[in-house]
This record gives C-alpha cells, structure tokens and sequence, in this order.
C-alpha cells in the first residue's frame, strides 16, 4: 500500500506537470531566407507577386510594420533568433560561415530550444542551418556533426547545412548526412540568366538536387508537426523552420513558374507563399492551429537592387533604401506576421519597433521563465505588442543594426545613427573615407525621411553624440536588454 501510494503521488505530480506544459501554447517560427516585405500583397498593393496565404495569415493576426533582422545577412540573424544575442558578440564579427564552418553557438548557452525543452515541449529545427557543425577548424562531414542542432535545444533536425548556393550540397538528419557525399557539381551560371541561378561548384550528394530542396524540407516540417500533435504526452511543440528561399538559386517548381510578374525570383516568392500554406494547413489538420503561436518573417532584406526594382517593377523591399547586407533599412527591416488564435486580434497592425532577437525573451515570458543573466542579452519581451496592448513606453530601448562588412548603426525612436559612410553591403566597402567637408557618418530621421535620403549627421551634434555613447554603451556592457 506504501508503493501504491508513493506511485499515486508520482503519477499526479507528473500529470500535474504534464497539464502545466500542456497549456502552453505551441510556437512554429518560419524564417524566410532573403524575403522583402514589399513581397508581400499585405505591405505592398503593388506587389507583382500573389501572396494569399501570407496575406490570409496578416488577416488572422498582426503584421508589425517596424520589424528587423539583427543583422543583414543570414547567418548572424539565425544566431540572434537562438540565443538572443547579437552575432556581433561572437567570434563571427561580421560576413557569414561557409559549408566547413564549425558551430557558432557555444552547447553551453541558453538558446530557445533548450527554454521550452525545459518548460516541457518537443523541440525540433527543418530547414536551412547556417550555424555550422563540429568543432575545431572545418566541419567534417565523414564524422558525427557533433555539437549541432541537437546539442543547441533540438530534439529533432533536418536540413541542410547552410546556403542553397554553398556547398557542400546534402541533407543532414540530427547528427548524420542523410547520404554521403560522392561527387562534386559544377557551378551554375549567374542567377539573371537563364535558369535563374546561381550556386557555386561543389561536393555534393547522390539524393541532392537543388530544385528539390524546398519542397523536402516543406514535407518534413509537416511530418513534425503531424507528430508532435499526435504526442501521447500531450506536449507543446516548438519548430524552427528558416527556409532556403527565396535566396538564390531561384529555382520555381514546374507548377510556379510564371505565378508572378517579377521574374525567377518573383516566383520562387511565390512557392515560399505556398509552403506557408502548407504549413498553416498541416496545424488545421492536426487540430493544432488554435493553440499555436505561428510567426512568419525573414532573415534579412531582398537582395534586389535599383536595377531590378526598375526592370520590373517591384520593389520586393518596399519603401527603403537598400537591399540585404546593407545597413540601410532595406537590409534589415523585415515582414513580421503573428497569429495566436483567441490570443491576437485578428486583422491587426504595429508600428512597435521589434527584433527578432526578441524570440528568447518573448517565449520565456510565454512559459514564465526568467531568463538568467547570462541569456538572452539583447532579448525583449514582445508579448504586451503580440497581444495588442497599450504601452507606455517604447518595450525596445534602442536596436542596433550591422551590415555584411561589419558596419553599426543605432535606431532609438525615429532617429537612426549610422557609423560611418556607404552601404557596408556588397557592393560598398566598410569604410568610405568623407571627403573634405562631407560627415564623417550619417544620421537620419526616419519618421520625416523613411528612404535615409537626407543625412542629418553635421546638423543634430548632440543627437549623433547620445546616439553613439548609447551604442559604444551596449558594445562595451556586452548586453542592451536590462
């Protein structure tokens, strides 16, 4: 009677905490990779490629309209969106890894998987990867790619190592390529050519075609959700799904390609389109939709320069100046759609400023965790915003931008303090020297002057002063959350 009893007690216990994490909603954070917000039919009427899904889901939720990457290019943003943490921070000081690149995150460090995975849920990664495999100097993929995916809060992955353009070309499942590499592919032409390229040469697997890579990962990430709801332990789920598209190579299925009116490129939008679809579909069918947190946005701007906004008219990053990698607005600012059934007026919009090193703080806050000192440095908590309630201040202090060569920028209300001259995208260098008289850096206010055409930098001294102790205050303090 004793054992019975001591077993009664543990049953209830672990249902009870079955019921807490049970009450949780899910989350699914599907990142874009290189999607503009003037793609989107719900930023952009003028928009030349149809988007119904992402705009059915701004429809359901909240479309926040002052949204950023923490960085420009792919992989530091990934790295921000896991742990919180600018990339900055890290031994990536700028640029991006490349296919031998070893983990970036330390297997030591608080990331939102490892959170939820605390607080109960079933965690699992589909998709691009971009954070390296293995330690030491290169990764080898001949070896278990240990420490990954599953040493940083996943209990499942399948992927791809990093850019649909870098090699080595092959899927990887949890620790273990899928198939091993046997032969090495050519690189394809330019992607404004025909075929709409481009990928660089390359090892690459048997079971690998470039063409076929969105499509598998869309299925697996519907497998993932098909479990996980069917969990006999009735455990929330957690998917991070970063997409390989649009990025180059532009490569539309069959059934896509002419959907849009902006080129190759317009019409893998449009497949990304369908892919959000086939995701919302699966969390109807599964019975899940109504307790998910589903959010939509980007890594980083569209990499679509002038001549392409010109040629057809489209101008995939909206009403900013720049394009991905720069430290213009175009670099960063990014579509951000949220919807929570019950949870999230639906039809919604925000103008808060968010980032989306945000996800650290906003799931503690969904699970009532406090996050330790170490975590989450440049992580807030979004919820209030989320949720449509009022504020009384700002939730965000300041955020700060960084461009593909390494350049800061600073964003504290309207005002936005970039150090330094140029883009520091790809087609600029990081440092311009100002010429005799020019400012040394600019400085644009943002609610006058949206497109960063008129620099203000050699007229507000004092703003451009409080702006860049703000930002050498975060840079020195190793953190800008409170």
């Amino acid at each position: 009677m004793k054992l019975i009893r001591i077993l009664s007690i543990a049953a209830l216990a672990c249902l009870g905490a079955r019921a807490a994490s049970a009450a949780h909603p899910n989350i699914v954070f599907v990142l874009a990779d290189d999607l503009g917000a003037g793609d989107l039919g719900c930023y952009n009427r003028d928009s030349k490629v149809p988007t119904p899904n992402m705009d059915k889901l701004a429809g359901e939720g909240v479309r926040f309209t002052d949204a950023h990457s923490p960085s420009s290019v792919c992989t530091p943003t990934r790295y921000g969106v896991l742990t919180g943490r600018y990339c900055w921070r890290t031994r990536l000081k700028s640029g991006v890894l490349w296919g031998d690149g070893t983990l970036l995150i330390d297997p030591a460090r608080l990331t939102v998987g490892k959170l939820l995975q605390k607080s109960g849920y079933t965690t699992g990664a589909v998709g691009k990867w971009h954070l390296g495999f293995g330690a030491g100097k290169k990764a080898d993929y001949s070896k278990p790619l240990t420490p990954g995916a599953n040493d940083v809060g996943f209990d499942y992955f399948f992927g791809i190592p990093s850019s649909l353009d870098i090699p080595p070309y092959l899927y990887v499942r949890n620790n273990l390529p899928v198939t091993p590499r046997c032969t090495k592919v050519a690189g394809s032409k330019h992607r404004r050519q025909k075929g709409g390229g481009f990928w660089r040469a390359g090892q690459v697997s048997g079971d690998f075609k470039h063409i076929e890579v969105l499509p598998r990962i869309a299925s697996e990430a519907v497998k993932f959700i098909e479990r996980s709801s069917g969990d006999p332990a009735a455990r929330p789920f957690f998917l991070y799904f970063p997409l390989t598209a649009p990025h180059t190579p532009w490569l539309p299925a069959k059934e896509f390609r002419g959907r849009s009116k902006a080129g190759h490129y317009g019409d893998f939008v449009a497949q990304v389109d369908h892919v959000i679809g086939q995701v919302t579909a699966a969390l109807e069918k599964s019975g899940q939709a109504k307790n998910t947190l589903l959010i939509v946005t980007s890594d980083n701007g569209s990499h679509w320069p002038v001549s392409d906004v010109k040629k057809f008219k489209h101008a995939a990053n909206g009403n900013t100046r720049g394009q991905k990698a720069d430290i213009w607005d175009g670099g960063h600012r990014v579509p951000f759609l949220a919807r929570w059934p019950g949870k999230i007026k639906p039809g919604t919009s925000n103008d808060e400023t968010i980032c989306l090193s945000d996800l650290m703080a906003t799931a503690a806050a969904i699970v009532g965790e406090k996050l330790p000192p170490n975590a989450g440095e440049d992580s807030y908590n979004i919820l209030p915003a989320l949720l449509g309630e009022a504020l009384e201040r700002p939730i965000r202090e300041a955020t700060v931008h960084h461009s593909v060569s390494g350049m800061f920028a600073l964003r504290q209300g309207s005002w936005k303090l970039i150090v330094g001259r140029g883009s520091g995208g790809f087609t600029a260098p990081r440092k311009i020297k100002p010429k005799p008289g020019e400012p040394a850096g600019q400085l644009y206010n943002l609610a006058a002057d949206p497109r960063e055409e008129k620099n203000l930098y050699q007229e507000k001294p004092d703003v451009v002063a409080r702006l860049r102790k703000l930002l050498n205050k975060y840079r020195k303090e190793g953190r800008s959350a409170p």
